[in-house]
């Protein structure tokens, strides 16, 4: 299909009140989250599930998309960073009479039940909070808050002020400590604050039975320390960690607790080119970023939230007789249809604005592989398949055996006519290959295997010295062949390293890597993916060019914003941050890179040999020994962790 072409209307959307994406940072309780820009507008807030309807949507209707800023005839901003190691946000403004900080974050803590260990048991109220403390000097300011209703309308809410809180339709509620007025597109709030003054402002999606800025202080002490001590649980111990450690923490708040799943990104329509049609909902769960986060996460501890998301896969998305589809809801809803909300003016006037996703009913082969390294991954790391488990995976095998020769839209969704490409066709191979490694090998798993690589080598190589294309039907490569050296393929590594080589030749623009050239049934251009850049880091340590495989990698960590977060996309030119932000395939990325490069510092090219498993096999094997010397110092009580996070339900 082809997509409808962008259009904008010129007196909206184009406007300074939409920051560049990279001028944001995220908070969040791994429910719900929101966007704070660099001069501390709220601008994007989803409480209770990352795709519920959202409360502010200035991200993309600059006029009618409502946020909660700050404001200022004299207000500067000075400096942000997340408070240590922690998803608390802290922005530090100046005005001529004195200094203030202002402190976002959404409460999170252990429920009652859960054990010193676990970090998965979570409990958040759905609040957002805001500090405002005066540092130095004096300082007015006013806060304006726009909540829109559901649906992405773009009215106003109906507001009044009741004692200490402004009150909206349907339980919402901002308590505050200002001197409030109501306005003709939400309300405003005052506030006049001397040195050592503090003061905080709640948001609240269900209005609490008393004012909770009584328990703000505790809050945020409870917050801080789930967080802290969360990230302690960290094994990463290479050279970069501060990369890491931010990476991870992005990683936990766009998980959503209630069922382990992972949001690809928190938000929906963040262009892929400014102006263009190319603009997805990104609100959801895809399976193919399973074995992703199973072997990053896994890599560096975190064992608890890989297992929520395996139980999640296993649970909610799995169904007998049914067809496996490539992403799910948050719940495991396995339809998400695809609208388009033309109220909306978009990002920097980028439109359709769509919620949903249409991809949703697309095969793509490369899925079932994905599958199959899941679980292929979970037995190495110690789990044991069940038996519903195992009678599933074989009948998808079956359905791989019979359905591989089918062109597909391929890993990168495309809306043009499908094809036979060569990722998609290799990860059918990884289907089948892992199926015998897991259930035994059965004849027709082992004939339909052979005639997937006498095809990839008959149909999927061209030139001399040979190299491997996007499709059985060009010549030209794609940067999802970046993978194809560590999926433990039986091609010959020459080939694979000329492949590498090509994609370099013909996709790299500079330290970036686009995801390949040509129609794909959308109009207007696209900006490199960061994805695909850090995975020429892991191809080049596979064919054992290490050294450039880690000047690659430290150069893509510059292109963080200043605290730390990532994109989807970026333009190699301006270096603008573009499509769906913070990004998780991104980040997980980054950690798979990081990994890598310490694996190959230990055991050169031959420890990227072999599959996922065979990998995380090595990285765990590598830790094991630090992390029972770490267990046995605990429990003789030669180390004592943080103290521990209270419950937020303590609180009540």
């Amino acid at each position: 299909m082809m997509a409808r072409a962008a259009t904008s209307d010129p007196d909206r959307g184009l406007s300074p009140d939409q920051p560049p994406i990279q001028d944001y940072a995220l908070i969040g309780d791994c429910h719900g989250c929101a966007l704070v820009s660099r001069a501390g507008s709220i601008d994007w807030c989803a409480l209770l599930r990352f795709d519920a309807d959202p409360v502010f949507f200035r991200l993309l209707d600059a006029k009618g998309g409502g946020c909660w800023d700050i404001q200022g005839d004299d207000l500067a901003w000075e400096a942000r960073d997340y408070v240590g190691d922690s998803n608390v946000l802290c922005t530090r403004f100046r005005t001529a009479t004195g200094e203030f900080n202002v402190t976002d974050y959404m409460p999170v803590g252990r429920s009652r039940d859960a054990s010193a260990h676990d970090y998965v048991s979570l409990n958040a109220p759905g609040w957002l909070v805001r500090r405002f403390c005066c540092t130095s000097g004096s300082v007015r300011f006013t806060i304006r808050f726009l909540p829109r209703s559901g649906d992405f309308s773009l009215e106003p809410m109906p507001l009044s002020l009741a004692d200490g809180r402004v009150v909206c339709p349907g339980g919402l509620s901002l308590w505050h400590g200002g001197a409030a007025r109501i306005t003709g597109d939400g309300a405003c709030v005052d506030y006049e604050l001397q040195a050592g003054q503090t003061e905080d402002a709640i948001l609240a999606m269900v209005e609490p039975m008393v004012d909770p800025r009584r328990w703000a202080d505790r809050l945020l002490q409870t917050t801080l320390s789930f967080w802290r001590e969360w990230i302690e649980y960290s094994r990463y111990r290479g050279p970069y960690r501060k990369a890491v450690t931010r990476s991870a923490l992005a990683l936990k708040l766009l998980t959503y607790a209630p069922t382990g799943a992972l949001v690809a990104a928190p938000t929906t329509s963040l262009p892929e080119s400014i102006g263009g049609e190319r603009n997805w909902d990104y609100r959801f769960c895809w399976l193919r970023d399973a074995s992703f986060a199973l072997y990053s996460l896994s890599a560096i501890g975190y064992s608890g939230e890989t297992r929520r998301f395996s139980d999640f896969l296993s649970r909610r998305c799995f169904r007998e007789g049914s067809a496996i589809r490539i992403m799910y809801s948050i719940q495991g809803e396995p339809f998400l249809p695809e609208r388009l909300l033309d109220q909306l003016a978009g990002f920097q006037g980028s439109q359709p604005v769509r919620a949903g996703n249409a991809a949703s009913e697309q095969l793509q082969l490369d899925v079932f592989g994905e599958i199959f390294d899941w679980a292929d991954l979970r037995v190495a790391l110690g789990a044991r398949l069940s038996k519903d488990e195992r009678a599933h995976l074989a009948s998808v095998a079956d359905h791989v055996s019979s359905c591989w020769r089918q062109p597909d839209q391929g890993l990168w969704e495309v809306r043009s006519e499908a094809r036979n490409f060569v990722h998609g066709k290799a990860m059918a191979w990884v289907a089948l290959e892992r199926a015998a490694r897991l259930l035994g090998d059965r004849d027709h798993w082992r004939r339909q295997r052979e005639e997937i690589l006498a095809a990839l080598r008959a149909d999927g190589c061209r030139g001399t010295p040979a190299y491997m294309t996007q499709s059985f039907e060009s010549d030209g490569t794609d940067a999802a062949l970046l993978t194809l050296p560590l999926l433990g393929l039986p091609i010959d590594r020459k080939i694979l390293a000329e492949t590498v080589r090509r994609v370099e030749q013909e996709l790299q623009s500079g330290p970036f890597v686009y995801r390949y050239r040509g129609e794909d049934g959308l109009e207007g251009p696209e900006g490199a993916l960061f994805i695909t850049s850090f995975w020429l880091v892991d191809a080049l340590l596979a064919v054992d060019r290490a050294a450039e495989a880690r000047d690659l990698f430290e150069q893509l960590l510059g292109y963080a914003n200043d605290v730390g977060l990532y994109s989807e996309e970026i333009d190699p030119g301006s270096k603008a941050f573009l499509g769906n932000f913070p990004q998780a395939f991104t980040h997980l990325a980054l950690i798979s890179s990081a990994t890598l490069l310490d694996l190959h510092e230990q055991q050169g090219a031959k420890g990227l040999r072999g599959t996922h498993a065979d990998r995380a096999r090595r990285l765990v094997g590598a830790t094991a020994g630090a992390k029972a010397l770490a267990y046995a110092l605990i429990r003789n009580g030669k180390v004592r962790l943080l103290s521990s996070a209270q419950s937020i339900l303590d609180l009540r």
